[in-house]
């Protein structure tokens, strides 16, 4: 099953998503699960799917896309987590997951622009896989960590490079607004199957910029669960961002930033495609 969060008629809802409609669960529930999270946290999903016949339903052209969760409680993004980024970034191997945190009003819907900020020219793409967190726990084992996984979706991780070089933390280029986009919506594991073998690729006007698939991470997924739940506890709707591959515009020579009037995209197999326009902030 594929879950969304959009808005209809500048009304913030979620749903399913079946074909080319939008099933809007969000206004048959509202009362007990006013947002995807919080159906997400019942661990009723496919319980709550079984109303998609008595909800209203939207073409997709009619919906604006919100990111898949808007109000996570937390965003824990994975950093140098393929070999050919590592190697690309000349940072030294490491034994743990390498973590940095994004704010929920970073994230940006598909078919929304990706803002480039007024202070930095430098914006570059990262094409990542999103995990969702389906069930809490703290000190989650790896063989356990599955069970803990509400979905998966698409992420482009769009990062404002010099503010981000600022310092050795990470944290001020990832958390521009509207710089980080989630879509565009949230495939069930049972979907998805199994994630090793699919492939992943950011696409800049048309040209492949990124191309990888998931067994190339450094950290796996259950690793990076077991590692994040070890220092905090993972709730229900939080994301984790997994990494990017190499070829970021930031290592090639010239740089390669997104600029205004550029159509980035980010295809995972299976998952979805997310799509995203640049416009500079007003």
């Amino acid at each position: 099953m594929k879950f969304a969060s959009f808005a209809i008629n500048g009304t913030p809802s979620w749903g399913l998503i079946d074909g080319a409609q939008a099933v809007d669960l969000g206004a048959h529930f509202r009362d007990r699960y006013p947002d995807l999270k919080s159906a997400i946290a019942s661990g009723a999903l496919g319980e709550v799917a079984a109303a998609a016949g008595k909800a209203s339903r939207h073409r997709l052209a009619n919906i604006t896309w919100l990111p898949v969760i808007p109000n996570p409680d937390k965003i824990l993004c994975i950093g140098l987590n393929y070999e050919t980024h590592r190697v690309e970034t000349g940072r030294a191997e490491v034994a743990n997951p390498t973590v940095f945190g994004r704010f929920a009003n970073s994230q940006t819907g598909h078919l929304c622009n990706i803002v480039r900020p007024r202070v930095s020219k430098d914006l570059d793409f990262e094409g990542e896989l999103a995990v969702i967190i389906g069930k809490p726990g703290r000190y989650i084992a790896g063989k356990d960590s599955w069970d803990h996984i509400a979905g998966y979706a698409c992420y482009n991780e769009g990062s404002v490079r010099d503010f981000q070089r600022h310092t050795h933390q990470f944290t001020p280029g990832k958390n521009f607004p509207q710089t980080g986009a989630f879509g565009p919506w949230m495939v069930t594991p049972d979907e998805a199957g199994d994630l090793a073998p699919l492939r992943l690729q950011t696409r800049l006007n048309g040209e492949v910029v990124q191309d990888a698939t998931i067994s190339q991470m450094i950290f796996d997924i259950p690793r990076q669960i077991e590692y994040c739940s070890s220092f905090t506890r993972l709730e229900p709707g939080d994301v984790i961002v997994t990494g990017t591959p190499g070829g970021v515009g930031s290592r090639r020579t010239p740089p390669l930033w997104m600029k205004p009037g550029d159509v980035v995209e980010v295809e995972i197999d299976r998952i979805g495609l997310l799509r995203n326009g640049i416009a500079d902030e007003a």
